[in-house]
């Protein structure tokens, strides 16, 4: 008998947009950048953000007014791709190339797990 589960998701950037992806999901999420465990690890973590479902690997930022978000990441080095449903949310890539969504809240725990932003 034996235990498995995922213990993490990576997001991979080449080199020349490593840093400037580190600290733009370092502030996009509210979390400090953890130390390396290993002078020779290559990989930062922001630590653990708990359980995520449906069984798939996409970024959702969920908020309660996605046109300041969407302007706050924006401040942070994102860039606006595509807005979809009639405005509703966007698409938008990160400074490494990622696409990611901001999208209106559709957790239950919302209100008790988001980070408020001044």
């Amino acid at each position: 008998m034996h235990k498995s589960r995922i213990g993490g998701v990576f997001i991979d950037h080449p080199a020349q947009s490593f840093d400037a992806s580190l600290t733009f999901w370092s502030a996009a999420t509210g979390r400090d950048v953890e130390p390396n465990a290993a002078a020779d690890d290559p990989y930062r973590s922001l630590g653990l953000f708990g359980d995520k479902s449906p069984p798939r690997i996409h970024l959702d930022i969920d908020t309660d007014d996605v046109d300041a978000e969407v302007q706050r990441l924006e401040k942070l080095g994102a860039t606006r791709l595509q807005c979809c449903d009639e405005g509703r949310y966007w698409q938008m890539v990160d400074p490494g190339g990622l696409v990611f969504c901001v999208i209106p809240p559709h957790t239950p725990d919302f209100d008790e797990k988001a980070t408020t932003w001044p």
